[in-house]
């Protein structure tokens, strides 16, 4: 049985996206482990106070019609601080993310919360500790082979051959094609190899950093063309500068 001298809380938040900064909670649910090791359980649903975008409830279901009679975070605010008062904190990715976001909003109610004594437990972290995510971990896992040779190039390219293999042969679900195995794990779609742009829901480009993330690439070049420049006399990768260069001819044949 898991020792406690506190209770820990354990949570999760469905947001509106995974900005820690422009994004909010449309959900929490909190499952309190006391030290006798009963539980105390709390889930409410919140009004983020701006649309939830069809992607983010694609992914966890929750939609504008759903949370429009829910109480906004400003108002749920101290009856989920009270809950987790005086506890230590758990979660999976809840270090770099359901943390953040959620002290976010607590200082956007102008709600003074110190973790600062806290201990924070994340789950994926034990896994990612005790389970390494490396070519070495993944070839003894998937092949029970050790890789001797581990960063000599041709022995790396050599066992990851081995280990998709493997996943192949281990995961049915994925086929055995190039097309069927990313129909089940996703193919990216990107703009820019670096990542600086992605797209939207509606397919635009949008700068994926800095002032203007989120934002059109496109709208932000016909407002403020000398950003182009900025960028281009900045240090991004070359291929970053070929995409921009790219949207931003795009961009000016249409005006044409």
């Amino acid at each position: 049985m898991l020792k406690l001298n506190r209770p820990i809380a354990f949570f999760d938040l469905e947001t509106t996206g995974v900005s820690l900064s422009a994004d909010r909670i449309v959900e929490i649910a909190i499952i309190k482990i006391l030290p006798d090791g009963t539980r105390q359980v709390k889930r409410k649903l919140i009004n983020p106070q701006i649309p939830i975008p069809k992607d983010a409830s694609d992914i966890h279901g929750i939609t504008d019609e759903m949370i429009k009679d829910a109480p906004t975070f400003k108002q749920a605010a101290n009856e989920i601080k009270m809950f987790i008062e005086n506890c230590d904190l758990g979660g999976y990715n809840s270090n770099r993310f359901d943390v953040p976001i959620l002290m976010e909003e607590f200082l956007r109610a102008g709600m003074d919360v110190d973790l600062s004594t806290r201990k924070m437990i994340d789950v994926q972290h034990i896994f990612y500790t005790m389970e390494p995510r490396t070519l070495t971990a993944a070839y003894k896992f998937f092949c029970n082979k050790e890789l001797t040779d581990a960063h000599s190039a041709e022995a790396d390219v050599e066992a990851t051959i081995d280990v998709f293999m493997a996943q192949v042969d281990k995961y049915t679900n994925l086929g055995n094609s190039v097309d069927s195995i990313l129909q089940v794990i996703g193919e990216e779609k990107i703009v820019d190899y670096a990542r600086r742009f992605s797209y939207n829901e509606k397919g635009q480009e949008i700068f994926n950093f800095g002032k203007h993330k989120g934002k059109s690439v496109t709208d932000v070049l016909k407002a403020e063309p000398q950003y182009y420049d900025w960028m281009m006399r900045g240090d991004f990768p070359l291929h970053t500068k070929q995409k921009l260069t790219e949207i931003l001819n795009r961009t000016l044949l249409k005006n044409n």
